[in-house]
């Protein structure tokens, strides 16, 4: 017998306690219809707890020293040059709003997304299942999609491939994405399109992903942003509409809901490009509750000098560099050094506590290791945020990057799905084993 099509629905940004609470409270009656018939827990995020590495480590089942997003903003030592996924307008007008659309919206997947790695669409097309996918950003796929902005070009993607009116792959009759986001347009398109896919019986693995809630908890606040939790439930309610309801949608589909990563509330924003200016060599790229910072040509500092310098400095509470084999996690002068050892954990010599959090060992050492990160990684304290290349902030509202619990928790809930998962890493093979698709070599190693 034939696995059943799944869905993975992603909403951006849900903290668990969010989802428990309307869940509990009632606001949100088609997940919690769902929850009825399926198994929930929390899980871990990865390290930095940002979009476009979640969403790459979701796509992948790796962490970022496998799939090599390693941030927001980035030094591609490469090509000698900043990359920024769009952190704020203002981050996005000092890299250049050209090669910022490039970079988010192509580049990502055909350049920077490491070839080690092998998304869920690959594996699955590889395997003769459909593949689908809206608003996704870790698309990459085997189907070749060419954009209605002729300077975008051609991408690989998922076979039925939606990215916010820039790609599509057929006509749905879906609405302009971005002409009203705050009040939920973005989202309003995908439940457009996820309908038109339910409906026609599509795929075999579909990616519904909504980003609304994010944008809103960070002006918001996590926890507070109600109405747009209300609006993700309408748009899953609307894909069990097209299926004749909750049941009609199970009998079909499997389905696993979750979100990439937590948020905190943030009340004060520093910028790390005042702490190292004037350094020769040293640039800080700071965004959201994170930051990498790199050492270029010109630095006659090491990586512990430069760590050094933000003892002093509150918002940045675990500072995380590499001395040969060894990790060092560092909090206002204390130390802790780390290693992975053969049987799978780790072998410590100093403050445990530095790394207290969820995993934060495993997630610490994988982003240390994405040959794309800066020599010095900052997870910022609770209530601070780093400011982006524009001063950007969230200050007043959400924020999410750090090692933190509260950015690090995320839930998960499955239905029709055998398995269970201790981190978002740990969906991929979920999926790939529904439906009988062997694992990466990476992912089986974990």
């Amino acid at each position: 017998m034939s696995p059943r099509p799944l869905i993975l629905v992603v909403i951006d940004g849900l903290t668990p306690s969010m989802l428990e609470a309307a869940i509990g409270s009632g606001e949100t009656p088609n997940l919690a219809a769902l929850s009825a018939h399926g198994a929930y827990r929390r899980v871990t995020s990865v390290f930095p707890s940002l979009t476009p590495v979640c969403l790459s480590s979701i796509a992948t089942g790796a962490h970022g020293d496998v799939h090599e997003i390693p941030h927001l903003a980035w030094f591609d030592r490469r090509e000698g040059r900043l990359v920024e996924y769009g952190s704020s307008f203002g981050a996005v007008r000092v890299a250049g709003i050209g090669r910022t659309l490039r970079d988010t919206l192509v580049n990502m997947n055909a350049q920077h997304l490491g070839v080690r790695a092998v998304t869920l669409f690959e594996s699955l097309a590889d395997a003769g299942l459909r593949t689908a996918a809206v608003n996704f950003t870790a698309y990459r796929g085997r189907t070749e999609h060419r954009s209605a902005l002729p300077f975008l070009g051609s991408v690989l993607g998922p076979e039925h491939f939606f990215f916010y009116n820039l790609f599509s792959s057929d006509r749905t009759g879906a609405p302009l994405s971005f002409r009203n986001r705050p009040a939920g347009s973005i989202d309003a398109y995908a439940t457009a399109v996820g309908r038109w896919l339910v409906t026609r019986d599509a795929f075999d693995f579909l990616v519904f992903y909504l980003s609304d809630y994010d944008y809103a908890s960070h002006v918001h606040g996590p926890d507070t942003a109600l109405e747009a939790l209300r609006r993700c439930d309408d748009a899953f309610g609307s894909l069990a509409g097209a299926a004749g309801g909750i049941d009609g949608l199970l009998e079909r589909y499997a389905v696993v809901v979750m979100s990439d990563h937590g948020q905190t509330r943030v009340h004060e924003a520093t910028s790390l490009g005042d702490v190292y200016g004037g350094v020769e060599g040293v640039l800080p790229l700071g965004s959201n509750r994170a930051a990498h910072v790199y050492l270029l040509g010109a630095c006659r500092l090491d990586p512990r000098d430069v760590a050094a310098r933000l003892d002093a400095v509150p918002a940045a509470e675990v500072v995380l560099f590499r001395e040969g084999a060894v990790a060092v996690a560092r909090r206002e002068g204390e130390e802790l050094l780390f290693r992975p050892t053969s049987g799978g954990g780790f072998a410590l010599s100093g403050d445990a506590s530095i790394l207290g959090y969820p995993d934060a060992l495993a997630r610490a050492w994988a982003a240390l290791a994405n040959p794309n990160a800066g020599a010095v990684l900052v997870s910022a304290a609770e209530g601070h945020e780093f400011t982006d290349l524009g001063g950007g902030h969230h200050v007043g509202g959400g924020s999410h990057g750090s090692l933190v619990t509260g950015d690090t928790e995320v839930p998960l809930l499955t239905v029709g799905v055998e398995g269970t998962a201790r981190s978002i890493v740990d969906v991929a093979p979920l999926v790939l084993g529904h439906f009988g698709v062997s694992v990466p070599a990476y992912a089986r190693a974990a």
